[in-house]
């Protein structure tokens, strides 16, 4: 790393009670520029490839104000002489922790990687504080992008990588709330208004075809969080998916050509389906036609794993074909049973269309969008899934 201190965005003052530590010749970020500029690190990355690497030190432990402001003023003493003007530093946490944003990183083993870096800032930490001091913080790294094989881990998202998220959801909570209520008690409404319509469907489903009422799958929810994904079933059992997942990865890398479908005009130019399924039963391809195999997620939004209104989530193997910045839909919003890709377009766009249909939904969302989408969604329905 370079010899001097970097100057990142330039010189910000600190608000907090160790604010005396940084002087105005520090390159010291305060929270809400070091986030932002966390979030564009995270987006350039998505459009580079190139990985950049999170190193946060916490004082959390240490009560004393006057101490943990001593702490901070070694910490970055430390730090700040061996970091590269394309790193950045600031507060992770005012007052509390501090963040290393070590940016245009080249290495293929990862964990080489990180066990070098804890080993160097350890050492610089160390030598600087004294055993006493450095018993009190606590450092932790976090490379982005994240591993994503989810034959090896469910997938989960790291958190601390995404502290302005997380605090976006924290000052939209009252309209989250609103959000919660109406997934609530809309669900247990349409799960009253729709009864005889699951019973007819799963008597239907009993008859034309062996195996249970219900498809179980797991999907991968906000945060990469797995959970399981209710349908009527409307294929065999047992049915091989490798020409699906086949199709799915096409689409993803944009090469998947669009497939006939039952249009009602001649200037239909096809859907992003596989619409001659052959694992599909008879009742099936009625109930994917009208979208009535949706109708047991609402259980799925009364757990509160999905909401009415959000993203479509996705599949195991879906995600693991992602781009980066395909990845966002996954943090900006919980999925939902319909949404702004559903009533625009479905899936007569392409797959990056819709992602950034889910991205737009996300940076634009509140309850009276979530009402309007609704109110729109049942045309959408009456048109048919392709």
């Amino acid at each position: 790393m370079a010899d001097g201190p970097g100057a990142m965005g330039g010189v910000r003052e600190v608000q907090s009670p160790c604010s005396t530590i940084c002087t105005a010749g520090d390159s010291v970020l305060v929270e809400q520029l070091f986030q932002r500029t966390l979030a564009k690190e995270r987006k350039r990355t998505e459009r580079s490839g190139t990985p950049f690497l999170l190193m946060l030190v916490d004082v959390g432990a240490c009560n004393s104000i006057e101490k943990r402001c001593e702490l901070f003023s070694g910490v970055l003493s430390a730090l700040l002489p061996n970091t590269r003007e394309t790193d950045a530093i600031g507060w992770y946490k005012e007052g509390l922790v501090v963040g290393v944003m070590f940016t245009e990183i080249t290495a293929e083993d990862k964990s080489r990687l990180l066990g070098l870096m804890l080993t160097r800032m350890s050492g610089l930490l160390r030598n600087r504080l004294g055993i006493e001091q450095f018993d009190q913080i606590t450092i932790s790294f976090h490379l982005f992008p994240e591993d994503r094989d989810h034959e090896a881990h469910d997938g989960r998202s790291n958190p601390k990588l995404y502290p302005d998220i997380l605090k976006r959801e924290h000052s939209e909570k009252l309209a989250r709330v609103v959000k919660r209520t109406i997934d609530v008690l809309g669900s247990i409404l349409a799960l009253v208004i729709c009864s005889p319509v699951f019973l007819s469907i799963g008597v239907a489903i009993k008859l034309t075809s062996k195996g249970p009422i219900l498809f179980r799958q797991q999907r991968v929810g906000q945060y990469g969080t797995p959970f399981t994904f209710l349908k009527f079933r409307s294929m065999y059992v047992n049915s091989d998916d490798e020409n699906h997942r086949e199709y799915v990865t096409q689409l993803i890398a944009g090469t998947a050509e669009r497939r006939p479908s039952n249009g009602r005009n001649g200037t239909d130019k096809g859907v992003y389906k596989l619409t001659d399924d052959e694992r599909i039963t008879r009742v099936g391809s009625l109930l994917r036609r009208s979208s009535l195999d949706e109708l047991p997620q609402l259980f799925n939004v009364l757990k509160g794993e999905m909401s009415l209104v959000g993203p479509r989530p996705a599949l195991p193997y879906e995600v693991a074909a992602y781009d980066l910045w395909h990845r966002s839909r996954l943090l900006q919003a919980k999925p939902g049973i319909t949404g702004l890709w559903q009533i625009s377009g479905r899936n007569r766009v392409t797959f990056d269309e819709m992602v950034r249909l889910d991205l737009a939904y996300a940076r634009t969302w509140s309850p009276w969008l979530d009402i309007k989408i609704l109110l729109r969604t049942p045309r959408a329905v009456v048109e048919g899934a392709y």
